[in-house]
């Protein structure tokens, strides 16, 4: 069978990475990469860190408003996929690259296997929400990541091609989790902070960055704590800070976006770890980190039912009471699996040949 992998943000990258190992072994790939993170930092980097094969495809669809730039991946995605021979299209997560690849494949009568599916916010206000659903309906596999995955897709009526088989991005971190130690050597002593003496926040949802009020309730937040706050800034979310023209206090410090690993390094030794990042929420719990999470839901419910992410929206009293909570007792068991969700995908595509 040959496989069109299409990709664009940094979650998808991460993601992407064990899967595309495991299925190399058994089948052809395409990577069609769309182009929706542009930035080195948020792209090149993660393939080379995560050693992910080159893309064969890159659209350079870029940044633009949610029509124009799903518009710009339809057209160029369906010039790709009209010329090459594909038994499959896998999509992941609930980016624009996700939905346009979901759309393409589907007009092209081609199937779908949507990776991380089933998840939900029940806020349809999130682009992501819209593009999880639509991808998951139009999906002929649905892969996922936790039991609360599985129950949310077969209670819309989907029935058939819905497997549970664990999270991939925890795949990925165990691959990596080695080398996380010497990246925090060298990272805290350049940012001059200590292990467990600082936090860690990442603001990139719209629905707080073009919210002026939202982010300054956070800032607000983040200038009142008593403990060093390091804040890897997106580009986005940097533009939004300048048109506000918040003030930062000495000890929150605005440092570049940092490659994959770096950011587990920086996780794995932070005191806590707050964040609007769905991605970032699971990071925190694979490593053992209170999360404070910048939204009103999440869907990774289960990271909120074992205690170790807190829903705080964006009031700043909240916050710092969330920062003041004791950190929660060990989990009795990892609902994301064993680390294993790219062998037990591949090993199902394997099953259904026979």
């Amino acid at each position: 069978m040959r496989f069109a992998t299409i990709v664009g943000a940094r979650p998808q990258f991460v993601k992407v990475a064990p899967v595309s190992k495991v299925l190399r072994q058994q089948y052809e790939e395409l990577i069609i990469h769309t182009g929706q993170h542009y930035d080195y930092a948020l792209s090149a980097q993660f393939f080379k860190e995560l050693d992910i094969p080159e893309p064969d495809y890159y659209l350079e669809c870029g940044s633009a408003t949610h029509a124009v730039q799903t518009a710009r991946m339809l057209i160029a995605l369906e010039q790709v996929l009209t010329k090459e021979r594909i038994d499959w299209v896998i999509v992941y997560g609930d980016t624009n690259s996700t939905l346009a690849g979901a759309l393409t494949a589907a007009k092209l009568q081609i199937p779908i296997a949507h990776i991380e599916a089933g998840l939900r916010s029940f806020n349809r206000s999130m682009p992501e929400e819209i593009n999880r659903i639509v991808t998951d309906h139009l999906s002929s596999r649905l892969f996922c990541p936790t039991e609360t995955a599985y129950r949310q897709a077969t209670n819309e009526g989907i029935i058939q091609g819905v497997e549970v088989v664990g999270d991939v991005t925890y795949d990925t971190l165990l691959r990596v989790q080695s080398r996380l130690d010497k990246h925090a050597n060298v990272l805290l002593s350049r940012l001059h902070v200590s292990p467990e003496k600082y936090m860690l926040t990442t603001v990139h949802r719209a629905a707080n960055t073009d919210d002026p009020e939202a982010m300054g309730a956070i800032a607000h937040a983040l200038n009142r704590l008593e403990m060093p706050v390091l804040f890897p800034v997106h580009p986005r979310t940097r533009a939004c800070l300048q048109r506000y023209n918040i003030k930062w206090k000495k000890h929150v410090q605005l440092i570049e976006p940092v490659g994959y690993v770096d950011m587990l390094a920086l996780e794995q030794s932070a005191y806590r770890i707050l964040t609007d990042s769905g991605g970032v929420q699971k990071e925190a719990f694979f490593l053992g980190v209170p999360c404070i999470t910048l939204r009103e839901e999440t869907e990774w419910i289960e990271t909120v039912q074992v205690g170790w992410n807190v829903l705080v929206g964006t009031r700043w009293q909240s916050i710092l009471e969330a920062v003041a909570l004791p950190k929660p007792p060990p989990p009795q068991s990892n609902p994301f699996g064993q680390g294993d969700a790219a062998i037990r995908i591949v090993q199902s595509w394997q099953g259904k040949e026979k």
